[in-house]
C-alpha cells in the first residue's frame, strides 16, 4: 500500500515558502493501521514533526514535484494508493535562488499550478490497482467530492472538512465509485484510520468493518 501524508512546501526563495497547516497525522495513522493489518506500506510524506511509523518504508519529500517522483517510483510495486497528503495546488512560477530583499513597494508573485499527483497516478494505474483520494471541502462538499472522484477515476474518496486539519479527531464520509456514501463518526484519527483501512480492504474484496453505516443519498447540494 502506498500512503501519502503531510503538506508540501513550494519555495518562493531559500527561506520563504507556500504551504498549509496539514500535520500529516491522518496519513501516518493510515500507514500504522495498514501495517497492523499485515500490509506492506510505503509512506511518502512532506515536512512533518511526527514520529516515524515503525515498519513502513518512509520517503521524506519537500515539494509537490518531489512527492510526484517518489510516488511514481513506489506506485509500480503497490496495489493500493491512499492519497492523504495535502499537496499544494500552486507553486511560485519563478522561485528566487537568493533571499528576496525586504522592500516597501508591492510585489507580485506569479503562481503556476502543480502537477495533480492523484490524477497522474490514477491515470497510470495497471489492472487491479485501487486509488483512494481525499477531498477537503467546505462548500457543496458532497457534490465537489463526487465530481473529484469521477474526474480523476478514483475507486473511493474520503470527504472531510477544513476543521480536520491539525485536529486530533475527525469525522469523515467515504464515497465509493458505485455511489454509496458511508459515514464514520467523530473519533480519533487513529480510530478513523483503522476503519478506513478496513473499508479499503472491502473495496479490494474483503469484508466491511463493523461500526460504519451506509448513508442515504442526499438532495443535490447548492452553494
Amino acid at each position: 500500500m502506498l500512503v501519502t501524508a503531510g503538506p508540501t512546501r513550494e519555495y518562493i526563495d531559500p527561506v520563504r515558502y507556500i504551504s498549509n497547516d496539514s500535520s500529516g497525522t491522518m496519513g501516518f495513522a493510515l500507514a500504522a493501521a495498514a501495517l497492523r493489518r499485515g500490509h506492506d506500506v510505503t509512506l511518502v510524506h512532506g515536512p512533518v514533526t511526527l514520529r516515524p511509523v515503525r515498519g513502513a518504508r518512509a520517503v521524506a519529500v519537500v515539494s509537490a514535484s518531489e512527492m510526484l517522483r517518489a510516488c511514481r517510483r513506489a506506485w509500480r510495486a503497490c496495489d493500493v494508493l491512499v492519497m492523504a497528503a495535502a499537496v499544494a495546488d500552486y507553486a511560485p512560477a519563478h522561485p528566487s535562488r537568493t533571499k528576496v530583499k525586504q522592500s516597501r513597494s508591492q510585489r507580485m508573485l506569479e503562481l503556476a499550478p502543480t502537477v495533480d499527483i492523484l490524477a497522474a497516478l490514477s491515470a497510470a494505474r495497471r489492472g487491479g490497482q485501487k486509488v483512494i483520494g481525499f477531498a477537503l471541502e467546505d462548500r457543496a462538499p458532497r457534490r465537489n467530492a463526487q465530481e473529484k472522484l469521477e474526474r480523476k477515476g478514483l475507486d473511493a474518496i474520503v470527504l472531510n472538512r477544513p476543521a480536520a486539519i491539525g485536529a486530533a479527531r475527525s469525522r469523515v464520509e467515504i464515497l465509493e465509485r458505485g455511489g454509496r456514501w458511508v459515514a464514520l463518526p467523530m473519533s480519533s484519527k487513529a480510530h478513523v484510520a483503522a476503519r478506513l483501512v478496513a473499508l479499503i480492504e472491502k473495496l479490494c474484496g474483503g469484508h466491511e468493518p463493523v461500526g460504519s453505516r451506509p448513508l442515504p443519498a442526499r438532495p443535490t447540494e447548492t452553494g
